[in-house]
């Protein structure tokens, strides 16, 4: 079957009798042409299946309008309200989001900031991967002078910005709350320590500790990928503890929740016996029982923040390099699964 022409503003041009100028104008809505003519010219494009032709008109401006989003997974509601408040942000400013995953692999990262990179991404935000070491797989846009943001999961450069929470203080936080139960013997479920935020919580977890005079244990710091079977197994190891812990503190909802419920299965009473609070607010911890106590984590408002920065500094309001950080306040969210003082 032989392929049809691409129909082009010359041959609308033609079946109009009119400029080719006229009609290119009338396509972009052009002040200088009438209602009445640009409503002829888009009905007839329509009618011939015109295709704006966005890869030309890119190369003449250098601009796409499109931003590159790169996350580690889309398998969280804070992670889909980080990308509600981009999208927001972007729809308005007359920005399209390109939105891929790396699935917690720094290789896949790599693969998709060269594909963001041969789209002509105008800028990049991303949040990067569970085993990500080092910059190097940026340094394509940073040389092209392309603007990076990272934001939630951050690595440290000097050309970059990041948008993060006070995780130092978060940590610090949930222990303190569990250590105002009553809680002595605390765990801490956490991620890959070389990653930011679980680094900055652990710090925080280890304050308080420190603060209340109770002993920091190593053992005591759970090191896991924070998903549903990392609760599972992380809910298993606490059972084959010598000494139950009476409070638990998870960087994740989810984890958390699922390392609450095995317990329970187990005939472990929460909180009298281990307290447990978690990280995000996300809607299952309102859902399961008890409710889940948790950092309330600012997602959508992080992608609003996030994408208004990049997109300033792209219209040219204002450099992305005025500030390397932005830090989002974050709020401790007490509820029964924790409160053992009633």
């Amino acid at each position: 079957m032989q392929q049809k022409k691409e129909v082009t503003i010359y041959d609308i041009a033609e079946k109009l009798n009119l400029s080719a100028t006229t009609v290119s104008r009338g396509l972009k809505d052009h002040p200088a042409i009438s209602k009445k003519t640009k409503k002829r010219i888009n009905d007839t494009a329509t009618e011939m299946g015109y295709r704006f032709n966005t890869f030309a008109s890119n190369l003449r401006s250098k601009r796409t309008n499109t931003i590159g989003v790169i996350i580690p997974k889309m398998n969280s509601s804070f992670m889909s309200a980080v990308l509600a408040g981009m999208e927001k942000v972007a729809n308005e400013a007359s920005y399209n989001l390109i939105i891929s995953q790396s699935l917690e692999s720094a290789e896949k990262e790599a693969v998709n900031v060269k594909t963001m990179f041969n789209n002509r991404v105008d800028g990049l935000m991303v949040s990067v991967a569970y085993d990500t070491v080092g910059v190097s797989q940026f340094d394509i846009l940073i040389e092209k002078g392309i603007p990076l943001l990272f934001f939630d999961r951050a690595l440290d450069h000097p050309q970059c910005t990041s948008i993060v929470i006070d995780n130092h203080k978060s940590g610090y936080l949930a222990t303190q709350h569990l250590i105002e139960q009553g809680c002595k013997n605390i765990i801490h479920i956490t991620g890959n320590l070389a990653r930011n935020v679980y680094a900055d919580r652990q710090k925080g977890y280890e304050s308080a500790l420190r603060e209340a005079g109770l002993k920091v244990k190593p053992e005591n710091t759970f090191i896991t990928a924070l998903d549903e079977q990392a609760g599972i197994d992380s809910a298993r190891n606490i059972l084959k503890m010598k000494s139950l812990p009476d409070g638990v503190f998870v960087d994740n909802d989810n984890c958390a929740v699922n390392c609450m419920a095995s317990l329970i299965n187990e005939g472990i009473k929460i909180p009298e016996d281990i307290a447990f609070i978690g990280f995000n607010n996300d809607p299952i911890s309102r859902v399961i029982r008890p409710t889940l106590s948790t950092i309330n984590y600012p997602g959508f408002e992080m992608g609003e923040i996030a994408a208004h920065k990049l997109i300033s500094h792209l219209n040219g309001q204002q450099s992305i390099n005025s500030t390397n950080s932005i830090i989002l306040r974050s709020e401790l969210i007490a509820r029964d699964s924790s409160k053992k003082i009633k």
